[in-house]
């Protein structure tokens, strides 16, 4: 119970919002953990609730702040911030890694940086806090940590199709263009897939549940590094 507690604090002060010591744990326990732990609840409902707190947070904040843009660019804004790929990215800016409780086939796979995990566990830790501190302070906390995505286009449009925004970053540094391969393993119902970019004599993997999601994820990861050493030059 105290570690529990412990935790909770933790990355509660890092979230800035009190949020229930339980919930919180629920909202950080993977179904590989809880099958281990004789089916204890997991985060899955918790996320399922925190989708539709991001979704309405981003939608409303988009539509009365950008009233000159039209449904088809809303809905791409909106899309760069709720994508598995960007919510990963936000999670890894507050380390949610590390609190994450994970089953040891996960945990052997790297479970804890996989882009799909974090995503869920962002939305659970959204839905925890609707529960616990209710929908005006989940929805300031969901504002807080996508506005970095939102208030940068090249890094919300890189957010939200990386493989598109690495191919044109290596063509203005007049670098090869990306090659992608993907590897894949464990079982037909929990595959996970690993990809490789290679961008002139970068190379970067990415994980993910299909072989979109890993490409998207290694291009983002290029895209970042690729944009870093030439800051200068895409500025």
């Amino acid at each position: 119970m105290a570690d529990q507690s412990a935790r909770a604090d933790a990355l509660t002060q890092k979230l800035g919002v009190d949020i229930d010591a339980e919930l919180l744990e629920r909202a950080l326990t993977h179904r590989s953990y809880a099958y281990e732990h004789g089916g204890i609840p997991h985060n899955e409902r918790l996320e399922f609730l925190g989708d539709s707190v991001l979704g309405i947070a981003v939608t409303v904040m988009l539509f009365t702040t950008l009233p000159d843009l039209d449904e088809g660019e809303l809905a791409k804004r909106r899309a760069s911030v709720v994508s598995t790929v960007a919510l990963a990215e936000v999670a890894r800016g507050i380390g949610l890694g590390e609190y994450l409780r994970l089953g040891r086939g996960e945990e052997r796979t790297g479970g804890r940086d996989k882009d799909s995990i974090l995503a869920d566990t962002m939305e659970a830790v959204f839905g925890a806090t609707y529960l616990s501190a209710g929908p005006e302070a989940a929805e300031s906390l969901v504002l807080r940590l996508t506005e970095p995505l939102l208030a940068d286009p090249e890094r919300y449009g890189a957010a939200m199709d990386p493989k598109t925004s690495l191919q044109e970053l290596a063509a203005r540094l007049s670098a090869t263009p990306p090659r992608y391969s993907v590897e894949s393993a464990g079982p037909d119902h929990d595959r996970v897939f690993t990809a490789t970019v290679i961008v002139g004599d970068l190379t970067c993997t990415g994980t993910g549940t299909s072989k979109k999601t890993a490409e998207m994820a290694a291009a983002l990861t290029a895209w970042r590094e690729l944009s870093s050493r030439s800051e200068p030059s895409v500025a």
